[in-house]
């Protein structure tokens, strides 16, 4: 299977402290993969610089062999609509209602769509996810499971290639999560690809086709879901790399 998304000698650091020192992999188009590690291992910087949100200090990312950070703006366009985030804390703009912040890809990625069309795609993907509040009011009003919900909605709006998940069922009822669960599944089902980060194992074994286990910002070691099933000791040793 071909690599979708390629981060060669990644370093990154914030406030002059090491996170990624030297991450590199190849994420297989098509497939899941899970980012898994102790708390603070750079899990997440690694979701956010593999999805082109974090610039590195030294290394590359390449989209289908296009480096990510020397794409044209029409080249940058087409890949955030093909490659789509849910954030831990969901990132909803605070000063605009869920309309507002639901049809913004849509306004983005199909400047001539029209109103009526948007709304549609809108209702569409909220009954999908399971939302049925209103959409008048803004994310403060909601609890923070529903903000995930619209978090995760807007990530799905334009149907992207990939998605980049952070915690994505965290702070949902078992009820919600496996909602988000099973949509992710048809995403895959559909030939895309996912790379997330959780410490549910339970999720990680539903959804993950290749594990990354990472700690203090390097690459430690990869396992497919095969691997784990016939292996005891190795389920054990990834689950407690979750847990810790």
């Amino acid at each position: 299977m071909a690599c979708i998304i390629e981060m060669k000698n990644v370093f990154f650091s914030a406030q002059d402290r090491p996170i990624i020192q030297g991450f590199s992999h190849e994420f297989e188009e098509g497939k899941a993969t899970a980012l898994i590690g102790p708390s603070g291992g750079g899990k997440s910087t690694i979701l956010k610089l593999s999805a082109g949100l974090l610039v590195p200090k030294e290394g590359e990312v390449f989209y289908r062999g296009r480096d990510v950070f020397a794409m044209n703006r029409h080249e940058n366009l087409e890949f955030r609509k093909e490659a789509s985030m849910v954030f831990q804390d969901s990132a909803l703009w605070a000063n605009q209602n869920l309309q507002q912040i639901l049809e913004l890809p849509l306004r983005i990625h199909y400047p001539k769509m029209q109103a009526k069309e948007r709304d549609k795609r809108i209702r569409e993907v909220l009954n999908e996810v399971g939302y049925n509040r209103a959409l008048n009011i803004r994310p403060a009003q909601l609890s923070m499971g529903e903000q995930k919900l619209i978090g995760f909605a807007r990530a799905i709006m334009c149907q992207p290639k990939m998605l980049f998940l952070d915690e994505w069922t965290e702070s949902l009822d078992e009820t919600a999560a496996k909602r988000l669960i099973d949509i992710t599944l048809r995403h895959l089902k559909n030939g895309n690809t996912v790379v997330f980060v959780c410490h549910d194992f339970n999720i990680v074994k539903q959804v993950a086709d290749h594990i990354v286990l990472i700690r203090e910002g390097q690459y430690f070691f990869k396992f497919s879901l095969e691997q784990i099933e016939e292996n005891e000791d190795l389920a054990k040793y990834i689950e407690r790399g979750i847990a810790s």
